[in-house]
This record gives structure tokens, C-alpha cells and sequence, in this order.
């Protein structure tokens, strides 16, 4: 069939209206609840449906924008997304750290993130970045005690070697407020925060004029459990605080807004994250054009994204290269300028050559296998993405506006109002981690039964810092700890005793509900690193009895149906509590008719969907004797 101009075949094609797929997805769901079966209710505060239509786009304002134009939701390119790889660097030891640079520059990498708070004179400077070509590698700066320090060693160096400072790009992570909310109080005080913040303003714009002096680290607000919408708001609140004390101080806002550098998280809400990037440029570009730049340009946001820390593991750290792979996707597709993919061993050992260049590859996989950097902002006119960045956009704007109302970022800190809600978030993570809403695989969910790793771990997270000060302090947070406390007190345990907890799988009646439950229970007790003990299914109580017995196991769970447990439970736990009265009996399942009847002949507990897992197990590693 030949077609004109005019013709398509999509009149063969009666168009289906939103009502009539809804219709249909009520039948096929046989009676359960649409909202409660189908509708995601996210942490950031808005439903997320089961399907989008063109519907959903109405009253978007933004959506015949086109990139490199205001509001600049769409990116700044028209002919791609060429975004930066970046990879950061966090030893302190100069030679060690610049061969590391030299290595990943000479393999891909386009900047490099180095960590200054050692760097104290020039020779220190020169070892740093020897070998690298300034005016082709960005050079980032963080960790440093004294910036204005750590600027004019660059600026010597820079001379030195005779570069010119127009083709110099990079920054410094000059971010006083991240410091007042991780260490609950100024470096120094607000007063000297403000003139080294004009100090560096005035220094490198007539020095480096292409180096971005502030940083807004928001990726600390996800990386200490907050919610995607918190760590708009917030970075938003913080930018929009510096931007409004230094206008006071009498810089244009097209001075100060182009050297303002926010770095985001990304973490493992796919479309969301996207969505974030997208909203961000949109927010960001509203509030500069408040301040009446002359040129619209200075409304553009500069985005560096880091995958994001909360959500990796020690245990099956694999996983992690999963985890960064879509968190370094959604990166690319929401348009980030410059996108850092942490080693996936970062978070139990110093990164080796292999782990960080497998983090180098995967985005030069994004580039130049599946093309992610050849189009401008591909998820434009998509319906979900479009609505989530409408719905993070308005929701995150409506905390701003709470933040402002506060009387700014700095007012709001010292109220403890970030931080009380961050850690308000981070409570509702940690619970629906522990109760598995939330799945983290290999830790919380699908463990490796086998894997130890109380060797392999190198390095710890940082304790906690105790100081007291005058304003609460965000602590960070990585949601995998409690989980990986209970393996590594099982591998010492094991190392003290010889033996390891073992938990016996007594089997029995319909084939369907045994080994749904089997498994359920292998996920339960595996998640602590507990030797788990299978079974077929034992056709008589007395053989499953003496197999139990035999195994020396620490602990005997029941799998079977919840219509057969009051007939075969009691007998089971009687004749098991007989020869050993210490034996830890659990059921697999919560029948609540029978619950309190049960506990009666001995029953230790049930495990359950609706368990508690983390605090389950820290139950079960007491009465093992597990400290």
C-alpha cells in the first residue's frame, strides 16, 4: 500500500481516550484498589501514576522552549549534551594524587577534582599538577582549609608555567553554609565568610574570569536523607543566599551568579532525577532574573553531578557499578554539565586503578557506545518526565518560599530547620529500609549467602562528630551501616567461636506455600550473613525433627501454609524443645488467628512481610549471643 503526504496509517487506529484506558486497567486489576495497587506515593510529596498521557502536559508553560533559551529547562546546547567527565581524586598525598590525575586524563578523563586541605605552599601546588595541561584539563579544587590560600597558589602556579588564565576552567568548593551545617557552626563567622566569598569574587574574575568561585553543595542534603524535593529547595535556597548577600555588597548579579557552581546527587529514582536537573535549571533561572541581570545568560546554571553515597554497600559492592550506571544515566539524559561516578570500592578501601577505571568507562560508554551526549535534552515532550519536573519544580519552589520566609538559607540553618528536615526524611528512609519498602539488593534484600568482607574493608565511614556547637550539625548517612554492622559482627563471631549461626529450614505440606516461604526466609536471616540450611520438604514431623536436631542449628524456621501450622507447629516446636531447649523456633508467616495460641507452645516469633528486619535480627544475634 503506498501512502501520500496526507495518509498515515494510524486512522486504522482509533484513538483511545484516558478514561478508556483506565477503564480497562480497573478490569485487569479483578477488583483490587487502582490508588493503592498502582498509584507511587514518592517521598517527595506528589503521587506518581501508572500511566501519563498528552493530558498531563496541559498548562505546562515552558514546553515550546527550545535549548539554549530561557528559562533554559532544556540545557544550554542545541547540538548534543557534550557533558564533562570528571573524576575526583581524595588523596591528600601530592605525588600519589597527581600520577592518578595523569592516569585518568591520559584514559578519558576531561577534570579532575583534587582534594587541597593539605596544600600549604608552592612546591606543594607544582608536584600537584605537574604534567597537566591546564588550558585542556578543569581543575577542581575542594577540602582546602583556607581558599583564598589555595587560590593564590594557583594563580602562582598558573604563572609560572605561562598559561593563559582565559582558557584556565575549574573551580574552588568555597561553600560556607555546607560548613556551618555539617559542623554546626561558621569556619570562623558569618562576617569573614562574607568578605572571602567578595575576596574571591573580585580575585577571579580578574584573574581567571572562566573559574566558578562558590560551590552549593546539594548533593549533602541527599547524601544525609533527604528527599529530592529538600535538595532543590535547599540548594536552591543556599545559591539564591549567596547571590543576595553578595549583590548587597555591591557585585552585579552578572558577576555572581556565573561563578555560582551547584552540584547535585544522583541517586536511584531514575525518571525523578531526571526530572530534578530539568526543574533546577528552571527554578535557578527564575530567581537570577529576579535580580535583573543585564545579559539572560547569567540566569544559566552551571550543574555538576556526583552519584550519589547513601544508597552504596560494602556487601556485594557489584551492585554498586548497577546503581552508578543508572544514577550516571539520568545524569546525562537531565543535561548535567559535568558528571563524577564514584568507584564502586570506594566505600571500603581507596580505590584502585581497576575500580576507577571502570568508573571512567561507564560514561565514556554513555558517550560513545550509546550516544547519550548526541542529543539535547531527550526526555523534552516525554509525559512523565515533563509532569515530574512540573511536580518537583512546584513543590520544591513551595519550600523555598518557606525557606525565604524564614529569612534565608543561614537564618533557617540556625533555626535547625534543614536540619530537622533532612533527618525527618532520613528517619522515614531508614524505616522503610529496615521494613524493606525500600530494597537495597544484596543488603536488605537478596543477600550473597556466601560473601565475607571483614577483610576486604580497608577503610570505615567517619564517626560521628561529637563536638558540641551552637546549631544541630546534618549528619551524613548511608542507609546500607546497620545492615552491614549485623554481617560484620556475624564474620567476628565466626572468627571467635569457629562456628557460624546456621538456621534450619524445616520444610513441610503444600509444595507452593514451602518453598515461597523458603525462600522468604533464606532473604530474612541471609541478610545477617547466617548459614542457611534447604530442604525439599520432609514428609513426616519426625524426620524433619531429627534432620533439625542433627544440623546444630541455631535457629529452626517453619515453612509451610498458615492452614497447616496449627496442626503441625505445635508438635514440631514440642518435640524440638524437648532434646534442645535453647533452639530458637520461628515461624515463617504471620496467620493471626493462631498467633497467640502458638506462642503458647513455645513459638520464638514470626518473620514476616510486615517485620521489622533490621530490628528482627538484631533480636536474633542478642539470644544467639552475638554482641
Amino acid at each position: 500500500m503506498e501512502l501520500n503526504d496526507a495518509e498515515s496509517l494510524f486512522h486504522e487506529f482509533p484513538p483511545v481516550s484516558v478514561e478508556e484506558w483506565e477503564q480497562k486497567i480497573v478490569s485487569d486489576l479483578k477488583g483490587a484498589d487502582y490508588d493503592k495497587t498502582l498509584i507511587w506515593k514518592s517521598p517527595e510529596g506528589f503521587p506518581v501514576k501508572p500511566f501519563y498521557s498528552a493530558d498531563d502536559l496541559a498548562g505546562l508553560e515552558y514546553l515550546k522552549t527550545l535549548p539554549g533559551e530561557f528559562p533554559f529547562i532544556r540545557g544550554f546546547r542545541k547540538g548534543g549534551n557534550q557533558w564533562i567527565i570528571r573524576q575526583d581524586i581524595s588523596s591528600v598525598q601530592v605525588k600519589d594524587a597527581n600520577k592518578t590525575a595523569r592516569e585518568a586524563v591520559s584514559r578519558g578523563a576531561q577534570e579532575i577534582g583534587f582534594n587541597a586541605r593539605e596544600i600549604t605552599d608552592y612546591q606543594q601546588i607544582r608536584e600537584l599538577l605537574t604534567g597537566i595541561d591546564l588550558t585542556k584539563v578543569a581543575i577542581h579544587l575542594t577540602g582546602s582549609r583556607s581558599y583564598p590560600l589555595t587560590t593564590e597558589l594557583l594563580l602562582y602556579e598558573m604563572d609560572r608555567q605561562g598559561v593563559n588564565p582565559e582558557q584556565v576552567n575549574g573551580s574552588i568548593d568555597f561553600d560556607p553554609w555546607s560548613y556551618l551545617l555539617v559542623h554546626g557552626d561558621f569556619y570562623i563567622s558569618l562576617l569573614n565568610n562574607l568578605e572571602e566569598a567578595g575576596y574571591l569574587l573580585n580575585k577571579m574574575q580578574k584573574k581567571i574570569p572562566q573559574f566558578k568561585v562558590i560551590s552549593v553543595n546539594g548533593s549533602r542534603f541527599q547524601d544525609a536523607g533527604s528527599t529530592l524535593v529538600q535538595e532543590l529547595a535547599f540548594s536552591l535556597a543556599s545559591g539564591n543566599d549567596y547571590l543576595a548577600r553578595m549583590t548587597e555588597k555591591g557585585f552585579s548579579p552578572d558577576t555572581v551568579a556565573p561563578k555560582i557552581r551547584f552540584t547535585f546527587a544522583l541517586g536511584s529514582s531514575y525518571f525523578l532525577e531526571i526530572a530534578k536537573l530539568r526543574a533546577a535549571r528552571l527554578l535557578w533561572s527564575k530567581i537570577v532574573n529576579q535580580y535583573h541581570p543585564d545579559d539572560l545568560s547569567a540566569c544559566r546554571m552551571y550543574i555538576h553531578c556526583v552519584t550519589a553515597r547513601w544508597n552504596k554497600s560494602i556487601f556485594d559492592p557489584y551492585v554498586n557499578l548497577l546503581r552508578t550506571t543508572t544514577e550516571g544515566m539520568s545524569g546525562a539524559l537531565g543535561n548535567a554539565d559535568s558528571i563524577s561516578i564514584l568507584p564502586f570500592d570506594s566505600f571500603y578501601q581507596d580505590p584502585n586503578a581497576f575500580s576507577e577505571r571502570i568508573s571512567r568507562n561507564q560514561q565514556l560508554i554513555f558517550k560513545e557506545e550509546s550516544y547519550l551526549d548526541k542529543v539535547t535534552d531527550p526526555g523534552s515532550g516525554a509525559y512523565l518526565i515533563e509532569r515530574m519536573t512540573d511536580s518537583i519544580a512546584s513543590h520544591a519552589w513551595n519550600l523555598f518560599k518557606e525557606v525565604e520566609e524564614r529569612g534565608g538559607m543561614v537564618e533557617s540553618i540556625q533555626q535547625n530547620f534543614i536540619q530537622d528536615s533532612v533527618a525527618q526524611s532520613r528517619m522515614q528512609k531508614e524505616k522503610d529500609i529496615a521494613q524493606r519498602k525500600l530494597v537495597l539488593i544484596g543488603t536488605n534484600q537478596y543477600p550473597q549467602l556466601e560473601e565475607t568482607m571483614l577483610s576486604k574493608i580497608k577503610k570505615e565511614d567517619p564517626p560521628v562528630d561529637e563536638t558540641p556547637s551552637p546549631f544541630k550539625k546534618m549528619l551524613s548517612f548511608r542507609a546500607a551501616e546497620p545492615f552491614e554492622k549485623l554481617r560484620i559482627d556475624t564474620e567476628h563471631y565466626r572468627i571467635s567461636t569457629g562456628t557460624i549461626p546456621t538456621v534450619f529450614l524445616f520444610t513441610m505440606g503444600k509444595l507452593a506455600m514451602l518453598r515461597a516461604r523458603a525462600g522468604f526466609s533464606t532473604n530474612f536471616f541471609g541478610c545477617a550473613g547466617y548459614r542457611i540450611i534447604d530442604n525439599p520438604g520432609f514428609r513426616t514431623i519426625d524426620s524433619g525433627v531429627s534432620a533439625a536436631l542433627k544440623s546444630h542449628a541455631d535457629i529452626v524456621v517453619i515453612c509451610s501454609s498458615d492452614d497447616e501450622y496449627r496442626k503441625i507447629v505445635p508438635e514440631i516446636t514440642r518435640k524440638l524443645k524437648e532434646k534442645r531447649s535453647s533452639l530458637l523456633v520461628v515461624v515463617a508467616g504471620y496467620p493471626v488467628e493462631i498467633v497467640e495460641e502458638l506462642k503458647q507452645t513455645g513459638v520464638d516469633g514470626f518473620i514476616h512481610m510486615k517485620s521489622n528486619l533490621l530490628e528482627e535480627l538484631k533480636s536474633y544475634q542478642k539470644r544467639i549471643g552475638i554482641n
